[in-house]
């Protein structure tokens, strides 16, 4: 059995930016991190003894006897583009709720297409499993998704990530001392909303106006910069904080209807109890906030959302792993990619 860990991120500035409709023209940036919330996949063989060639497992199950039969439309991309047809078993499961604007989707993409190549007794580097999710998504799938939340996920660790020309992609790590990092993620605050979303229809409404919003998309990837900055140069991390307060602003004048009437409120009851900016992570319409709110008011703020589950959460630098990997009890000959 092969099992692999794939962490979560919260994305800052930049998000919108992303997308190849976008950068192949203007360029795009984002910063963002990963955080100790994972999702996991399992990959094993499944004997001869029963009567269907393929079992998935993940909020149900699915048996059946060829790739081209599964439901579940990640896995069976993820099959067809490895080539892996039968005998083989496949359990999903995450510490968070799918749909809720932490990237766990090309997260999930990541993990399994790692597992899978592990299975296979091949180790893939960081950049080749995102390269790989991308083309899964958007080509296989068929999915409007942007590049960031692939490679934040296959690297991990906290990044300023470039995007330019057709497919170029640069991940680097921020450089400033650990102290900051630890004063920032002390700052942030995080609640889950309760509104789980499917965030294709706001992706596609991004996609279809981006030529229309590029002007705020350069000033959004303008934002990832000035953020990086920020944490580089010793500034005061209030003026992070300050600075999700515009960005959000910003992914709100987009017009892809990334808030609604209960988002709007709840944030604006977060700044009036002290926080000095925040955003709704993802696509929109639901998932998670994230507020920055320095030590002494997060009283206040965790009173006036009270109504939302707090998540508590730490910076996480490991990035896609296998943590499990036992090729002793795989079942089968050893394949090749």
């Amino acid at each position: 059995m092969i099992i692999s860990q794939t962490p979560v991120r919260i994305s800052f500035f930049g998000g919108g930016s992303d997308f190849l409709e976008h950068f192949s023209r203007c360029g795009g940036a984002v910063l963002s991190t990963t955080i100790d919330k994972y999702c996991y996949s399992t990959v094993g063989y499944l004997s001869e003894f029963f009567d269907y060639r393929i079992k998935i497992s993940y909020s149900r199950t699915e048996l059946v006897s060829n790739v081209s039969e599964i439901e579940h439309p990640a896995v069976r991309a993820c099959l067809q583009h490895v080539g892996m047809d039968s005998n083989i078993e496949i359990n999903y499961f995450s510490d968070l709720p799918a749909r809720t604007g932490l990237g766990t989707s090309s997260s999930f993409m990541v993990g399994l297409l790692n597992a899978i190549y592990a299975y296979l007794g091949k180790r893939v580097p960081p950049r080749r499993l995102a390269e790989e999710a991308v083309e899964v998504e958007r080509n296989l799938i068929g999915e409007n998704v942007g590049f960031q939340d692939q490679y934040a996920a296959a690297f991990g660790g906290f990044n300023y990530i470039r995007f330019s020309g057709q497919d170029e992609v640069r991940v680097e790590g921020v450089v400033c001392p650990p102290a900051v990092l630890e004063e920032l993620a002390g700052c942030l605050l995080l609640f889950y909303t309760g509104i789980q979303r499917y965030s294709e229809d706001i992706q596609k409404r991004h996609v279809s106006r981006i030529e229309e919003n590029t002007a705020v998309l350069e000033e959004m990837k303008e934002m990832a910069d000035r953020g990086r900055k920020i944490l580089e140069s010793g500034s005061s991390l209030g003026d992070f904080g300050r600075l999700m307060d515009l960005a959000w602003s910003r992914k709100k004048a987009l017009g892809t209807g990334v808030s609604n009437e209960k988002i709007d409120r709840l944030y604006s009851a977060a700044l009036a109890a002290g926080a000095l900016g925040g955003k709704l992570l993802g696509a929109g319409g639901g998932g998670f906030l994230l507020f920055y709110a320095e030590p002494k008011d997060q009283g206040r703020v965790r009173e006036a959302l009270s109504s939302l589950l707090e998540v508590p959460f730490r910076f996480e630098t490991d990035g896609a792993q296998i943590i499990f990997h036992d090729p002793e009890k795989l079942g089968l000959p050893r394949q090749k990619p």
